[in-house]
């Protein structure tokens, strides 16, 4: 259940109008490595990501991007044995510098010149974005994980955790 709630949430965010480079994929691939089954942990993001781009729109560069929140969803399960919020945003911050890397390195690929000129020129460019990146990242991720431990310290009734524990 919660794994489509996620998918949901996440398609939601990026079909909607919202701020450039303010989506919480990233954050749940990270929520999906550290609290989801090993199964589900690459599938949620991806799914996300297929559905919502078939309505946005395809790019050149889709395969870089779908890959990077992957990667960050993998990365999620070095959260899966000790949670603490500055692990945390550490890990998020680290996220937003992998998808920054491996998608610009897609960017460059496509449409700049390979050179290290063109690589420089594409890496500098994509700054901004960066940083609508991972202050979105940031924001998702304390709003997730804040929010799925509050209803769990809440939660009592035994039926009702178990619709909510992440396997």
């Amino acid at each position: 259940m919660l794994v489509y709630a996620l998918i949901i949430l996440g398609f939601v965010f990026r079909v909607v109008p919202h701020m450039p480079n303010y989506a919480p994929v990233a954050a749940i691939a990270l929520f999906a490595g550290a609290y989801l089954n090993k199964k589900a942990v690459p599938w949620v993001p991806l799914a996300i990501m297929v559905a919502s781009d078939l309505i946005i729109g395809l790019h050149d560069v889709v395969l870089y991007t779908w890959g990077a929140f992957i990667v960050i969803g993998f990365l999620g399960m070095f959260l899966r044995e000790k949670r603490s919020p500055l692990r945390i945003a550490g890990m998020t911050v680290l996220s937003s510098l992998v998808f920054y890397a491996i998608t610009n390195f897609g960017v460059w690929f496509a449409w700049y010149p390979h050179t290290t000129a063109g690589f420089a020129d594409c890496y500098i460019k994509a700054l901004p974005f960066m940083r609508n990146d991972m202050a979105g990242n940031l924001i998702f991720a304390v709003a997730i994980f804040g929010s799925y431990e509050l209803v769990m310290r809440m939660v009592t009734a035994p039926k009702l955790r178990a619709v909510l524990i992440a396997k």
